[in-house]
């Protein structure tokens, strides 16, 4: 039996669909991504997952149970489902092991683990208004986890946090996910910390769910240019660019193929080449991203090195 299973779900408020029939299911344990544009209705899916918006139509069920909404019951939310909002709150004027106290189903032991692996055990007498919002976000965690939820719904946990914060909060939600019997859905728009993280992917569109697989196979061949757009940068190729298609594209039978910047490569490579010239160079840190103009069309392509404006080079096609 899935630990979830989300049947038909729909919602519709004020005359506007979003989101219409989604189906899924979700096994214990497993580290699920749910990406889509801005409005496509994953927050949506993810509240009355949690049991915190009445759908339409649909349900959901946790353990073979249906997840009642907030129409049916006087308190809103699953008590082995724990959701965090990006819009998550913490109450003012009080300590941060009181707040963490109230929600705690642990023993001490177990609690103590919790602070130490959402890094804020050195924050336990603070007050709430002493925090930043790091600190704040992994203590709003923290506080959940000590619930001992058994499914944990995370909404784009990464939003409005800086790059030594998202850094931090990435990592907690590595371990929290490793060492932890617990299973977690986490909704981002960052296609690094989707691929290095999820076991499952769900992309939705529209208020549709339009892919759920995994993320290597929705990275390496997406099935259309919206997939393929919300996972990085890539090059369009179809069948009438004839000389990069038999370059790229061989064993894909007339069908627009999708080829990311580093399955280029730039030099000798194979005997196989095609001519170009460099149009462009971003430097990305720990390599260039060049635009580079062929007789057929511009590619995208990764390198370690600059080759410079206006080089000339050739381009062939890397193995897996």
């Amino acid at each position: 039996m899935h630990l979830l299973t989300v049947e038909d779900i729909s919602k519709e408020e004020e005359g506007r669909t979003l989101v219409k029939e989604v189906c899924f299911s979700i096994d214990a344990f497993k580290k699920v991504a749910l990406m889509g544009e801005t409005g496509s209705g994953k927050s949506t899916v993810m509240k009355m997952m949690a049991g915190l918006v009445q759908p339409s139509e649909g349900n959901a069920f946790f353990e073979g149970l249906r997840i009642k909404g907030p129409d049916e019951v006087l308190l809103p939310g699953h008590p082995a489902i724990a959701y965090l909002s990006q819009h998550f709150e913490l109450r003012n004027n009080y300590r941060v092991h009181e707040l963490l106290e109230m929600a705690n189903k642990m023993e001490d032991g177990e609690a103590a683990e919790i602070y130490l692996i959402c890094r804020i055990d050195h924050l336990l007498e603070r007050k709430v208004h002493q925090l930043s919002g790091g600190e704040r976000q992994r203590i709003a965690l923290a506080r959940l986890l000590v619930g001992k939820p058994r499914l944990l719904l995370l909404d784009e946990p990464f939003t409005n946090l800086d790059l030594f914060n998202n850094r931090i909060i990435n990592d907690v939600i590595h371990q929290v996910c490793n060492k932890m019997a617990i299973t977690c859905v986490l909704v981002s728009h960052d296609p690094a910390e989707v691929l290095s993280w999820a076991d499952e992917l769900l992309i939705m569109k529209q208020g549709q769910l339009v892919f759920q697989g995994s993320p290597k196979l929705a990275y390496a061949n997406p099935q259309n240019e919206y997939i393929a757009g919300l996972l990085g940068e890539y090059t369009l190729i179809s069948p009438e660019q004839k000389t990069l298609y038999k370059l790229f594209g061989v064993e894909e039978k007339g069908k627009t193929i999708f080829i990311r910047p580093e399955k280029i490569g730039i030099g000798s490579g194979t005997t196989i080449r095609i001519p170009g010239s460099v149009v462009e160079v971003k430097f990305l840190g720990a390599h260039y991203r060049l635009l580079i103009k062929t007789s057929e069309m511009d590619l995208i392509a990764y390198a370690e090195t600059d080759p410079g404006t206006n080089a000339m080079v050739h381009v062939y096609a890397k193995g897996d």
